[in-house]
């Protein structure tokens, strides 16, 4: 079953609209008048960056930015780290740990961060490795109860994780299946920078980037820990990018190709 958020988004793909018909085509109450619907409809778009309201009076969805020619100092970063039961989400392992970190220029900060609740056990080689129990996760949020705030998370920015291959499997399987929404961003992997702009780094795991470039954590192998720790890794490998003459987001893309 869709969430309200997931049906404002369908509703307003077709167009801007004001909260009179979100509240009587999404929210199913015809009879609301004028100032009911603009509580409602602020209360829940309001916080949603997916979503915006206009001096006209309508809500309409926010467009992904055109990321063609768009200099790195203007790019928004999401840097993603998730914790698992597993290797693989096609074979039905899950996401036990979330977190999105934000990077804008020098700033970094923790945008959304939470255990998850993967509805199946955790093998004990995954407890002994992130330190996350079926204990701890128990009482946690299930995926879906999670996925409009990561979303939102997300939203209008570049995805980031180390080996991100591995963690955009299991963000866009969970998405899918909290959703039925293929999930679509452009995305880069610290590895893949590392090994174009640290040629002299002969391993390019986090713990290698982070003995390179002195960065501390005594969070690592869990998701905020482990995303944070990339947040400035990306910061450090982006100025080297910069020192070559990189400056757009499309010459950064083409770089780690």
């Amino acid at each position: 079953m869709k969430t309200l958020s997931e049906r404002a988004l369908a509703y307003l793909r077709e167009g801007p609209r004001p909260p009179l018909d979100i509240v009587r085509d999404v929210l199913g109450l015809p009879r609301a008048n004028r100032a009911v619907a603009e509580r409602l409809t602020t209360a829940f778009l309001g916080a949603d960056p997916r979503f915006s309201f206009d001096v006209d009076g309508l809500w309409s969805l926010v467009p992904e930015p055109a990321w063609r020619g768009v200099a790195l100092d203007e790019v928004r970063w999401a840097v993603v780290d998730v914790e698992t039961t597993g290797l693989s989400p096609r074979r039905g392992d899950r996401v036990t740990e979330i977190a999105v970190v934000h990077v804008d220029g020098p700033r970094v900060a923790v945008a959304f961060a939470s255990l998850v609740n993967p509805e199946r056990a955790i093998p004990w080689r995954i407890v002994t490795l992130t330190g996350i129990t079926e204990d701890m996760v128990r009482g946690a949020p299930c995926f879906a109860a999670v996925a409009d705030a990561v979303l939102a998370a997300l939203a209008g920015r570049v995805f980031v994780a180390h080996h991100a291959r591995f963690d955009w499997r299991f963000v866009s399987a969970e998405v899918e299946r909290a959703r039925e929404l293929a999930l679509r961003m452009p995305r880069a992997c610290t590895v893949r920078l590392a090994r174009h702009l640290v040629p002299e780094l002969e391993r390019r795991s986090l713990d290698s980037l982070m003995q390179f470039f002195g960065i501390e954590s005594d969070a690592r192998h869990r998701a905020a820990g482990d995303a944070v720790v990339t947040a400035r890794a990306l910061q450090r490998l982006l100025a080297r990018a910069r020192e070559r003459g990189i400056r757009t987001w499309e010459e950064l893309e083409g770089l780690a190709r």
